[in-house]
């Protein structure tokens, strides 16, 4: 349930086109959905934007197949899983002939509607190649929540000058998403060059002085460039849900 369906929903009754018990009905299960393993937030979308979408690490194949198969039946809104290994895709990609599966970036996809169409650009930028499957989840979500993206790849500090050709791009971008790895210092060269807000991603990528990447954290949380947010290690999905938020505003 999104703002534009509750709002159909209610000149319907208004109209007289929909009875008020139906409508009664339609709102029951609007709060959230009980099923045995999980409580399904029906009531997300309206109230931050975009639905609810399950995090498959961590949950067994019949649990994401239960949660994504109810998604899929009763609601007619656009579906993301992410953190889903491709055993578990194999497992579940039977549930619609439209399920669509980007590997590198490790998410299940079905676009039953077009996204609302977010105001601006969004750029998301790796350091390495190695910090592509964030980014690609990163992609995916934003690109189902309505942005339009564009992705410059392996332009990190070990050859910054493969990054200044990319600089008028970059400060087209409403705003930017900057995945790096390793020491992480991409995201101040690019803050320092940019008027832009910046949605700084730290990957688990590198040597074991990296800590599994909160060298990279520290890194972009102590940036002397103005204009930083950082999210957490590998999260590209709440990189691209900040990200839409900066657009949606």
């Amino acid at each position: 349930m999104n703002e534009n369906r509750l709002a159909e929903l209610l000149k319907a009754v208004r109209r007289g086109q929909l009875p008020v018990r139906e409508a009664v009905d339609l709102l029951r299960d609007l709060p959230y959905s009980e099923l045995d393993i999980a409580k399904i937030d029906n009531h997300r979308e309206l109230r931050q934007g975009h639905p609810e979408v399950v995090f498959c690490q961590g949950k067994t194949r019949s649990q994401v197949r239960e949660i994504l198969g109810y998604m899929i039946r009763e609601r007619t809104h656009n579906v993301l899983a992410t953190r889903a290994e491709a055993s578990l895709f194999a497992a579940v990609s039977d549930l619609h002939p439209d399920l669509r599966y980007n590997a590198l970036g490790r998410t299940v996809v079905l676009q039953r509607q077009p996204p609302e169409t977010l105001e601006g650009t969004l750029t998301i930028v790796t350091a390495g190649t190695a910090d592509l499957p964030v980014a690609e989840e990163a992609y995916e979500t934003a690109g189902l929540f309505g942005a339009r993206v564009e992705c410059v790849h392996d332009v990190g500090v070990a050859g910054v000058h493969r990054l200044l050709p990319h600089l008028p791009m970059l400060r087209r971008a409403r705003a930017l998403i900057v995945v790096a790895g390793m020491d992480g210092a991409l995201v101040s060269v690019i803050a320092g060059l940019v008027n832009r807000p910046i949605v700084a991603v730290p990957t688990s990528v590198g040597y074991g002085a990296n800590f599994g990447g909160l060298a990279a954290l520290l890194t972009m949380l102590n940036s002397c460039a103005e204009g930083v947010g950082v999210v957490n290690i590998d999260n590209g999905y709440g990189a691209a849900c900040l990200a839409g938020s900066i657009l949606r505003t």
